[in-house]
């Protein structure tokens, strides 16, 4: 219906050039929105206020205009002008009846559009450091990248889903040594692990992989490990000096082959724990991108040669800086380190430098809440390369707190106390973790009940949907226990018969669907998919235990038949996106 009154629209558009209102050369987009309130119509348009400036007239007197060129319509049974010139269309409720036709014909397909125009998008997200098993909060941002991804590639963008793996630096060294103390633990080796180490189970478990692979190899008495090692204070600062010198120790001691063997030994069984965890969880990517990479390939020398030759580089202290609070940021930020080292952020601005060059017209970054400081200072990165930073779309997205019991589970990667991803999913179930997930605006804080997602009630969101799909199901069975068989084309030629407020409701709401797609794919907001399928699910339950489908008059049973089997096939196309399943049975 949108469609056809653009084209209406458009028309008059035209007549408006004719008859010299407006210039020939002006061509206005047409904007069609569904009325916030049935009173003022289905459908509104604001083009009199868009083109009463050069039509030297004001809205209100153009918008008078236009309705008197409007082309009739049958569909259409009143047009008004509100306001200040809103242009507010009433539509012939039996016309949206051609959309259970639609919906028959098109199946699976319906919905999907090509309004991205196979623009080349590229989705970053989860990129969690491969230093342990991922946990319930990176779940959020896989299932809501997974979702914006998913949602974009539907409506015609070309999508690249893409993880980072932040296989360099600190946190990696820490792994590195932690999984080389447990393997010394493995050889037979006593002392206290430290205390700012990585103490999960997982380390135990790479530690002992190793040591059956390798023996005694990478063995070394442990008074050589701690000699002069400063003292490990779990509650002050030294504990952080303490982890440091393990390092630099393991790799004095390791050399750089021996050290390197144990740093891939983690980062291989870790890494390869996250691939599979995720591809169970519905999530899988087109690259996973080495940060080693860029150090290897000497990209981050060429992003800060490429800032330094354009004048955005100073030094200070022996350090090298980035003076980002040039271009947005809070402060100038360090790239490279006075020990020569180059930080994390200096293989970030080579990243996106790589992103621009691997020729995305828009990349979208999925960060933690947490990286919110971090936007600028990118921003100003891309900015200094010569990019445009509008091609830079960063959604944040807050961890969700679990909830067992009324208690808050701790969480904490590094101590080893956490509820990883995959007892979850194994928990709760695939389909109720990603619906939970992205119920909710994504920079919403958000508390994740078990009890909930578990329980097989109506007040459990995702049982509630899925189970409006399983009852259409249950109708087609019954169907067939007596006998009889759904007649599509006796159903498609008396749609007019559905007259009940709650068929005509179902309606206007399977009309909904192709916009409230698109709007959540342009806008970055899958909760909005889930709420949409939520009340359709809610309209479809009051429709049941109102009427009777398989009723003796074959004509409305049909049309009813037809009806729901469109409900059906729409609750099955958002799901399914979503990778959500749809049970026949519950």
């Amino acid at each position: 219906m949108k469609q056809k009154l653009e084209s209406l629209l458009l028309h008059t558009v035209e007549a408006l050039k004719t008859n010299g209102v407006i210039e020939r050369e002006l061509n206005p987009k047409i904007n069609i929105e569904r009325a916030r309130d049935q009173q003022h119509g289905d459908f509104a348009s604001n083009l009199a206020m868009m083109l009463a400036k050069p039509a030297k007239m004001s809205p209100r007197q153009l918008a008078e205009k236009i309705v008197a060129l409007l082309p009739a319509d049958a569909s259409v049974t009143k047009v008004e002008i509100a306001g200040p010139g809103f242009i507010n269309f009433f539509i012939d409720p039996k016309a949206q009846y051609q959309i259970i036709s639609t919906i028959h014909d098109q199946g699976d397909k319906f919905g999907l559009s090509q309004i991205g125009s196979g623009k080349k998008v590229q989705v970053e997200f989860v990129s969690a450091n491969p230093t342990g098993p991922l946990h319930v909060g990176h779940g959020r941002g896989a299932a809501y990248g997974s979702a914006v991804a998913d949602l974009l590639a539907a409506v015609g963008f070309d999508v690249q889903r893409e993880y980072y793996v932040n296989d360099a630096g600190r946190q990696m060294d820490i792994l590195a040594t932690s999984v080389w103390l447990r393997y010394l633990e493995e050889c037979g080796e006593v002392f206290t692990f430290p205390s700012n180490g990585y103490l999960g189970d997982y380390i135990r478990e790479i530690a002992a992989n190793l040591h059956r692979e390798s023996s005694n190899e990478y063995r070394h008495p442990v008074d050589l490990v701690f000699e002069d090692i400063p003292a490990d204070e779990p509650q002050g600062g030294d504990k952080e000096i303490h982890i440091d010198a393990l390092i630099e120790r393991a790799k004095t001691l390791l050399g750089d082959k021996q050290y390197r063997d144990v740093f891939q030994s983690g980062l291989t069984e870790i890494l390869a724990d996250i691939r599979h965890d995720l591809g169970d969880f519905g999530v899988n990517y087109q690259q996973w991108f080495s940060e080693r990479q860029l150090m290897d390939d000497g990209s981050i020398d060429e992003a800060l040669a490429r800032l330094r030759e354009a004048g955005h580089l100073y030094e200070k202290d022996g350090a090298t800086w980035f003076a980002s609070s040039q271009l947005g940021d809070e402060k100038d930020r360090v790239v490279v380190r006075n020990n020569g080292q180059s930080t994390y952020f200096a293989s970030d601005i080579a990243y996106h430098m790589n992103k621009l060059e691997r020729g995305f017209e828009q990349i979208i970054n999925i960060w933690g809440a947490d990286h919110h400081g971090y936007i600028p200072r990118v921003k100003a990165a891309m900015q200094a390369l010569g990019a445009d930073t509008k091609k830079l779309k960063v959604l944040l997205v807050q961890f969700a707190v679990l909830y067992r019991g009324g208690e808050q589970v701790q969480m904490s990667t590094r101590s080893g106390s956490f509820v990883t991803l995959r007892q979850l999913r194994n928990e709760v179930g695939l389909d109720a973790a990603r619906f939970f997930y992205v119920m909710r605006k994504a920079e919403q804080h958000m508390d994740f009940d078990l009890k909930l997602a578990t329980s097989k009630t109506n007040e459990n969101p995702v049982f509630y949907v899925q189970y409006a799909h399983a009852r259409v199901c249950s109708v087609l069975r019954q169907l067939a226990e007596k006998g009889l068989q759904r007649d599509i084309q006796t159903g498609e030629g008396n749609l007019d018969k559905l007259l009940e407020e709650q068929e005509i409701s179902l309606v206007s709401s399977l009309t909904r669907y192709s916009e409230i797609l698109e709007r959540a794919a342009l806008q970055h907001e899958p909760h909005l998919l889930i709420n949409y399928l939520r009340e359709l699910a809610a309209e479809f339950h009051a429709y049941y235990n109102a009427h009777p489908f398989i009723v003796d008059d074959a004509v409305l049973r049909n049309a009813r038949l037809n009806l729901i089997c469109a409900v059906k096939q729409v609750l099955a196309n958002g799901l399914n996106l979503l990778r959500i399943n749809t049970p026949e049975v519950m």
